[in-house]
């Protein structure tokens, strides 16, 4: 147990950490994390726009018209159909926060990525009323456009840096407000990125890819994808999340910050076939893992927590589960993960990376097979508590809160013996504890 420990603190954590840190990775977090509020709302309109209650259609065609579905797709639109715009400008806006230091303007670089994506991303002409106009195909801003978005966004950033950090830049006097000096001083970055992104866009109109969305999507996207919607791909990323959980780092942000684009734009797939009614094409979005495996948090530490209400019998451990309960509820672990504890824990680690993957093979079979309905692209706040995320997350469909159900018992199953151990042993250290004590008092 000792040389496990040693291995993962001299060996793991450290790359982990290093990992975790990474610039990039953050910043392609945490700027998709920006389009999260905003696909939420959207989500909240589509559930809507889909409730399943027998005769709900005829009643709202009813009162607001037949195209009253059609209407309330507007928020969807404007939120699913458009994450790529705010997830270049978040990554951008991000990355830039680590180069504040060598004086990079987060704000500008966001805008500069920005401009710079729309600059990557075809115009198809057309006609209004006989006057020749422009339309940007709403499909390359939505999820068909994450991964250019992204790459663009690093790129225009390092651009930025690289430039601001030589000082090829536009300073003005001091008695100039600083707004109107950040803009003179990202004048010259943000025409060196123009320029590129201009140049790369017509060096690849000369290719059979044709342009840069096209580009991407064959070399990067379809791969990345083609393994994140594969239950080898998924599996291996839970395995990753837990690994990573277990050395004390957060894996569920790592492993996302790679992860979610590809499962983000599953997600928005089967939104779009879920509110037009069509079968759902993928079964491994952000949800899948959110609300099914997921379950009280990574490693499903709910079912570890019901089992210490029912069978502790230590004081620490009974206190722990009632503090542990209410975030377990919401799906925060912290407490348990950290407080029994799980980290660096050889015996509980065993259970916290096995219970996740038993359910992804659970829940990859239910979907699978049709047995349990697939994620319809409604992102549930991931704070929603288990039974009522699965029955939303899945259309309104109670197979989804039977599934969680299903899950949850898994895990007590899984956790129950180790429990067991773990604190016969809490109890044995205890007692040889009080006897040293004891004799300690008796040599007095």
């Amino acid at each position: 147990m000792s040389k496990f420990n040693d291995f993962l603190e001299m060996k793991v954590m450290p790359f982990a950490g290093r990992l975790a840190a990474q610039r990039h990775l953050v910043a392609l977090r945490d700027g998709i994390i920006l389009t999260m509020p905003l696909i939420i709302v959207g989500s909240l309109f589509l559930i809507l726009g889909n409730l399943p209650i027998p005769g709900y259609a005829d009643f709202m065609a009813n009162i607001f018209g037949e195209s009253w579905n059609t209407k309330l797709q507007y928020p969807v639109n404007v939120t699913f159909d458009v994450m790529a715009i705010f997830a270049c400008f978040g990554i951008a806006y991000r990355l830039a926060q680590a180069y504040e230091s060598d004086g990079v303007d987060p704000l500008s670089s966001g805008a500069i990525a920005l401009a710079a994506f729309l600059l990557a991303t075809p115009f198809s002409p057309f006609e209004v009323e006989g006057a020749a106009a422009n339309f940007v195909p709403v499909s390359l801003l939505g999820s068909g456009g994450l991964f250019v978005g992204m790459l663009v966004a690093m790129l225009a950033t390092e651009v930025y840096r690289f430039i601001v950090k030589r000082n090829i830049v536009i300073r003005m006097p001091d008695g100039v407000p600083p707004a109107v000096s950040r803009s003179f001083i990202a004048l010259i970055p943000g025409f060196a990125v123009i320029i590129l992104v201009w140049l790369i866009r017509l060096l690849i109109e000369a290719t059979s890819f044709g342009d840069i969305h096209n580009l991407i999507s064959t070399v990067i996207g379809s791969p990345l994808t083609l393994v994140g919607s594969s239950f080898i791909g998924s599996f291996v990323a839970e395995l990753m999340i837990v690994l990573l959980w277990v050395c004390g780092l957060h894996g569920a942000n790592i492993v996302g910050g790679i992860m979610s684009p590809i499962w983000l734009k599953a997600t928005a797939e089967n939104a779009a076939a879920f509110a037009a009614g069509q079968e759902l094409p993928h079964i491994f979005t952000a949800q899948f893992f959110e609300v099914f495996i997921h379950v009280g948090g990574s490693g499903s530490t709910i079912g570890l927590v019901l089992i210490m209400i029912w069978r502790a019998k230590l004081k620490q451990n009974k206190q722990l589960s009632k503090l542990a309960t209410g975030p377990a509820i919401f799906n925060i672990n912290e407490p348990i993960i950290f407080g029994l504890p799980i980290v660096l824990n050889p015996l509980m680690i065993i259970p916290f990376i096995t219970v996740p993957l038993i359910m992804v093979i659970t829940t990859y079979i239910g979907m699978s097979t049709g047995l349990v309905a697939k994620p319809a692209g409604i992102v549930v706040p991931w704070t929603m508590p288990p039974l009522i995320s699965g029955y939303l997350a899945t259309g309104g469909k109670i197979s989804g809160a039977v599934l969680q159900l299903v899950n949850l018992v898994i895990a007590m199953a899984v956790y129950y013996p180790f429990f067991r151990v773990l604190e016969r042993n809490q109890i044995k250290e205890e007692e040889a504890r009080q006897r040293e004590l004891a004799a300690t008092k008796t040599d007095e």
